[in-house]
């Protein structure tokens, strides 16, 4: 068997977004992913289907896997012929211990490619607005670990040297050991009043800033209860926070957010998340495919064989759309064949995408769900029209069911299936149990119904009561009915069912809470 390679990957602060180009390369191309709760499980999305995922944080069942077990597992995998990528948290040079791993594999004649990150030395000041240099107040500056013990600080700590030998110190892991290093500056010739910063969780939704000065910080730290992980910032560049503060002021920021949709829909989702600054957390609970059982493939031929019968096509997703165009394509049918028939969607990206593929959509419903879209065709449809409904196999039968009281022949084809999506990644389970999900979303009653499934399969005795503590976002009112039927109640309502509004209503929600922290 070929012997594999490892890539050391610094996986950045933990904003996704700000892994490099080349950390993205050794993500797509890996066989195995070994990461901990550093990296953000959103770079997962990247890696290839088949990749062997080994998450080595805490488990229900296990503690945090030593740094010597870390070790050998990168050794063990390379020598069974994978290609590795080790995520590791910010840039795997700076404290982060990458000399061990990277030793052990080159005892092994094991090749390695050790591939730089973003540190949140940098980074994390930046998402504060504080830059760590400065024209007018700092043109250097010193990374020190405030992490050890005061004995081992003052023997791997030249005080008297570090103190004033650039303008702007940074410490990481220093939070417990603020009041001594604050005493330790000051006493070798800091002011008091020099500003300091503390930034915990940067970039992540948690991020907390708390400023002070070198003579205030440590009762501040004492008095908020702030506790680490957090980078120091001493210096005067902590002055610019005041100006250039940004990532605490977008719409979403301190919202994580459970996207539940189907894996290959998610996406769009996520990106408006992030565009309004809060952070998605993808936990596909449902996969769309192809039609299975031979009773509903039977029908589809059918039904397509006699295109040029339909007076009408009615969509009712852009799934209904994108795989209805793949049964046309396995069945050979031309879709101009469907040339008496005008063209219904439901919604605006149901009509989009048929745009997409050049077909003018005649008629679109003004609410968007069944409903409105049998108000809709029942005003222009004549009894004995006939009907085409390429949907999927979970769609309810208020639309066929209404349309046949009005005389209508309504014929309904699963063009695809909803079944329980199997790839979630074990972290999310943590972050929910945890209460670190700061909203959950559904945009379908299927949404509902899988994630319960997914959690009572991932050994969650009770779902509902777990899921019931946490805010609810609901796309639509039929979305809603369903979770309010397992007992739970929908904190936001989109006022349409599209993905913008429901978006809208979470900026919405944020500002509020916001509001609220304000006052109090």
């Amino acid at each position: 068997m070929k012997m594999g390679k490892v890539f050391l990957v610094g996986a950045g602060p933990g904003d996704p977004r700000l892994i490099t180009v080349r950390g993205m390369q050794c993500i797509k191309e890996c066989t195995a992913i070994v990461y901990d709760r550093l990296a953000s499980p959103r770079l997962l999305r990247y890696a290839r289907p088949d990749v062997k995922r080994v998450y080595v944080g805490k488990l229900p069942d296990r503690h945090t896997m030593k740094q010597e077990e870390i070790n050998q597992l990168l050794v063990d995998l390379a020598l069974e012929g994978h290609v590795v990528t080790r995520l590791k948290g910010g840039d795997p040079t700076i404290f982060g211990r990458v000399g061990e791993e990277a030793g052990l594999l080159r005892q092994h004649g094991i090749q390695y490619e050790i591939v730089p990150g973003i540190t949140s030395a940098i980074s994390v000041p930046a998402y504060a607005g504080i830059p760590v240099t400065h024209r007018d107040h700092a043109s250097s500056l010193s990374i020190i670990t405030g992490h050890e013990s005061p004995e081992k600080l003052d023997r791997s700590i030249y005080w008297d040297k570090v103190t004033n030998a650039t303008g702007t110190l940074l410490f990481l892991m220093g939070v417990a050991k603020i009041d001594y290093i604050s005493k330790q500056l000051m006493q070798h010739g800091r002011s008091a009043d020099t500003p300091v910063a503390l930034v915990r969780w940067g970039t992540t939704p948690e991020q907390k800033t708390l400023v002070g000065t070198l003579g205030t910080i440590a009762e501040l730290v004492r008095v908020n209860k702030f506790e680490s992980p957090a980078i120091i910032i001493v210096g005067d560049v902590v002055k610019q926070r005041e100006e250039l503060q940004w990532y605490e002021q977008m719409p979403l920021f301190g919202m994580r957010v459970l996207v539940t949709r189907a894996r290959a829909q998610a996406s769009e989702f996520a990106e408006l998340i992030e565009t309004l600054g809060g952070e998605p957390c993808e936990f596909p609970v449902i996969e769309v495919r192809k039609p299975s059982e031979e009773n509903q493939l039977r029908l589809i031929s059918f039904c397509l064989k006699q295109a040029e019968q339909y007076n009408w096509l009615a969509f009712t997703s852009v799934n209904g759309v994108e795989f209805f165009y793949e049964q046309l394509i396995e069945h050979g049918i031309d879709i101009r064949r469907f040339h008496r028939a005008r063209i219904a969607a439901v919604g605006p990206k149901t009509a989009e995408a048929l745009q997409q593929r050049g077909l003018t959509v005649d008629l679109q419903a003004s609410r968007y769900d069944a409903e409105g879209l049998v108000e809709a065709l029942g005003n222009v449809v004549q009894p004995g029209e006939s009907v085409l409904l390429p949907r999927g196999d979970l769609a309810r039968s208020v639309l066929p069911d209404q349309l046949r009281e009005k005389g209508i022949q309504a014929d309904e084809i699963s063009v695809y299936e909803t079944i329980v999506a199997d790839q979630q990644e074990p972290i999310v389970i943590e972050w929910l149990k945890e209460k670190h999900i700061h909203m959950l979303t559904f945009t379908s009653s299927s949404t509902v119904h899988n994630l319960i499934t997914v959690l009572e399969r991932s050994g969650i005795e009770n779902p509902v009561e777990l899921l019931s503590q946490m805010p609810i976002a609901s796309i639509g009112p039929i979305t809603s009915e369903t979770i309010r039927s397992y007992g739970m109640n929908v904190t936001i309502e989109a006022e349409e069912a599209t993905i913008e509004s429901l978006t809208a209503a979470l900026a919405g929600y944020n500002a509020s809470q916001r509001m609220k922290q304000e006052e109090k």
